[in-house]
């Protein structure tokens, strides 16, 4: 008996790849072998930069909150030092929108913890 291909399925798998790759350069969006190249590394990629992206925004979270600090006087791990022991329950998210987008009252938060 000779051996059967499912290649509906075989098929399928293809254009699953290959519609993952659409907007892709070149050869890279139509030629199965290099677009499936391409995709898998796209996923290791994204998978990673889920994690690089939460570091990223606490870096620049930190540099908010260090450029309203000094701005007030003191410098960040003063400020979030002072922070913590009163006992302040404000994350570095929210603190760094306050510096950015309300600087009264990031102001009004230093001047209570100096």
């Amino acid at each position: 008996m000779p051996r059967s291909t499912n290649s509906v399925a075989s098929r399928a798998r293809r254009k699953k790849i290959l519609k993952q790759a659409k907007g892709y350069f070149g050869r890279r969006k139509n030629v199965w072998t290099v677009a499936k190249n391409a995709v898998d590394k796209a996923m290791l990629y994204a998978y990673r930069d889920r994690k690089v992206n939460k570091r990223n925004f606490r870096s620049l979270w930190i540099t908010r909150i260090n450029a309203g600090a000094r701005i007030n006087g003191m410098s960040y791990s003063q400020f979030m030092g002072k922070v913590k022991a009163n006992n302040i329950e404000l994350n570095r998210k929210v603190l760094a929108d306050l510096a950015m987008n309300y600087p009264d009252a990031f102001k009004a938060i230093a001047d209570k913890i100096k």
